[in-house]
């Protein structure tokens, strides 16, 4: 007995369904491998510290070539800690589906993607933001790659070390913007903001981290990874840090708006680290997973609305 033939119109749909399927796969694992979200974070500080330094005379298509270097040379750390850490990811629930640690990208492939992202980053962003800018961008990937991400597998104090490649975009973007050159012809103003900015994301990625690093502690364990949750327990320390850090946010915060004398920036900084010092003193009291989502929800605010205001408002007059 012969089957009558499959409908062409049938194939065709299952076809492209396997398509669809296929190029849905291969967005979600570019997204495991580059991470958006923290790439916009990146961004978004990169501009805010352009604009703050430069204001009006900031070359807007400058910053946008500025801005893809940086993203490049962003998605090439992503891949290289990913490398690095393939053995760790497969080991946390979390990570175990990125790319690399399972295996859908090969170890090999992934460095030449490392490499090729990070020297079309450097280029692009020394094109269009100066050797400056470029070095900025480089000084934050080695950090993280060749410092930070070892580290997590030695000492608690990694995270320090991560902060320093979290603020550094701010360099980028002053440094693509003249900051520099402003600042030798006097520009001390638009430097105090840019310090201030910087500081200011330094201090705000330890309640952060500590809020992650408390919910994911059992699978940092497991993982070998040495997060200041696995080595204290109780949380005191973990806490005493975190609050810490949010408490010296709020003169930095403040100091943020004192060259633009900017009211709405003033009251941002404010109402966000007090807010942050609210959220991280009951992770502090409490010392449970749902004060930690608590903390990490309000930092993703507090981040957003100072980034936001500080764009908007943080040019010095």
């Amino acid at each position: 007995m012969t089957l009558p033939a499959r409908p062409a119109a049938i194939a065709d749909g299952a076809a492209f369904s396997s398509l669809g399927g296929r190029a849905a796969a291969a967005a979600a694992d570019l997204a495991r491998l580059c991470r958006p979200r923290i790439a916009v974070m990146v961004l978004a500080t990169v501009a805010a510290a352009a604009w703050i330094t430069a204001g009006p005379d900031l070359d807007r298509a400058a910053l946008a070539a500025v801005l893809l270097g940086t993203l490049l040379v962003a998605a090439s750390s992503s891949v290289a800690n990913q490398i690095l850490e393939r053995d760790t990811d497969r080991r946390m629930r979390r990570t175990a589906a990125r790319p690399v640690a399972s295996g859908r990208l090969g170890v090999r492939e992934a460095w030449w993607i490392t490499g090729v992202l990070l020297v079309a980053g450097l280029a692009v962003t020394a094109a269009a933001g100066g050797l400056w800018a470029a070095a900025a961008a480089l000084g934050t990937w080695a950090l993280y790659v060749v410092l930070y991400t070892p580290l997590k597998r030695v000492t608690p104090l990694n995270t320090a070390v991560g902060a320093v490649a979290g603020s550094l975009p701010v360099a980028i973007g002053w440094c693509a913007a003249g900051g520099p050159e402003r600042l030798a012809a006097g520009g001390v103003p638009e430097a105090v903001a840019v310090g201030a900015l910087a500081t200011l994301l330094y201090l705000w990625q330890f309640p952060h981290f500590m809020a992650i690093a408390w919910l994911y502690r059992a699978q940092y364990a497991d993982a070998g990874l040495r997060m200041l949750p696995v080595v204290d327990p109780g949380g005191l320390r973990t806490a005493g840090q975190a609050l810490a850090a949010s408490l010296a946010m709020v003169p930095v915060g403040l100091l943020l708006a004192v060259p633009s004398a900017s009211v709405p920036l003033f009251l941002v900084a404010a109402v966000a680290s007090v807010g942050y010092v609210a959220a991280s003193l009951r992770f502090a009291v409490r010392r449970d997973d749902v004060a930690a989502r608590g903390l990490l929800l309000v930092s993703i605010l507090v981040l957003v609305s100072i980034l936001a205001a500080a764009g908007a408002c943080g040019r010095p007059v």
